[in-house]
C-alpha cells in the first residue's frame, strides 16, 4: 500500500469543489495516498465559500456533500507543531514568489511528503530554489 503523504494546497481543492466527480476530488478520495492540508487552507475555503458555489456547477448542499466527502480525506494539520527552523526556512523559499503558500511548503518539508500544486510560477520559482517535492497528478484523470 503507498504511504504517500501529499500537502494539498487550496487551489486544488477549490477546483475539486467546482463540479461532482472531478479529477481532482477523485484523486483526493483514493485511499492510497494520505493527504494533507493546513489549518489555514480549512479557513481559506471557509472564507471563499459563496464564491466557490457561484462558480460551482452545483447547489451549495452539493458543494458541503463534496467537501464533507474530501474532508474525511484530508488530515487537518495544526501549523503550530511545525518545527521554528522548517517554517524558516518555507519563508525563504516563498518569500519573493508566493508567501501565502509558506505554511503548505513548511508542512510538505515537514513530513517529507510531496506538494501538490496547480500554480506553475510558484513551482518554478521553488524548483529553482531546489524544492522539488510535487506530487505530480496521473496524466489518466485529466
Amino acid at each position: 500500500m503507498d504511504t504517500q503523504k501529499i500537502v494539498v494546497d487550496a487551489n486544488i481543492l477549490f477546483s475539486a469543489l467546482l463540479r461532482d466527480n472531478t479529477a481532482y476530488s477523485r484523486i483526493i478520495l483514493d485511499t492510497t495516498r494520505t493527504f494533507y492540508i493546513c489549518e489555514s487552507t480549512f479557513i481559506e475555503l471557509f472564507k471563499h465559500k459563496e464564491r466557490i458555489v457561484r462558480y460551482s456547477k452545483l447547489e451549495e448542499e452539493g458543494v458541503i456533500r463534496i467537501l464533507y466527502a474530501l474532508l474525511r480525506h484530508l488530515h487537518i494539520y495544526k501549523e503550530t507543531l511545525i518545527d521554528a527552523e522548517i517554517r524558516r526556512r518555507a519563508v525563504v523559499l516563498c518569500q519573493d514568489i508566493d508567501p501565502m503558500d509558506t505554511p503548505q511548503v513548511a508542512l510538505t518539508l515537514h513530513l517529507g511528503g510531496l506538494l501538490w500544486i496547480g500554480d506553475k510560477r510558484l513551482q518554478r520559482g521553488l524548483t529553482a530554489k531546489g524544492f522539488t517535492a510535487f506530487f505530480v497528478q496521473p496524466d489518466d484523470l485529466f
